[in-house]
């Protein structure tokens, strides 16, 4: 996805366009993109905050996961509490 194809996507979202908004996450998503997905959950993008909790999980990024969850993240939390003892649940 080009520069330009984010900016449109970015103002359509910002103008409350649901479907564009699913588009960044998702493209943010599957291109792994952290920057993206934080700007996103940090706008109030559930579905984006979820998606930046498990790429900082599989990525194995404490400060990002202790960030999140400091937010109030419970999902974030917990991905800590599993790093700390991989033998829970």
């Amino acid at each position: 996805m080009s520069d330009g194809d984010w900016a449109v996507l970015r103002d359509k979202a910002a103008h409350g366009d649901r479907d564009a908004l699913d588009q960044l996450v998702e493209q943010a998503a599957y291109q792994a993109d952290i920057t993206e997905l934080r700007r996103l959950a940090d706008a109030g993008s559930r579905d984006a905050l979820d998606e930046l909790v498990q790429l900082a999980g599989e990525l194995g990024d404490r400060n990002e996961l202790v960030r999140l969850a400091a937010q109030g993240s419970q999902d974030a939390q917990d991905l800590l509490d599993e790093m700390e003892d991989p033998e829970a649940p």
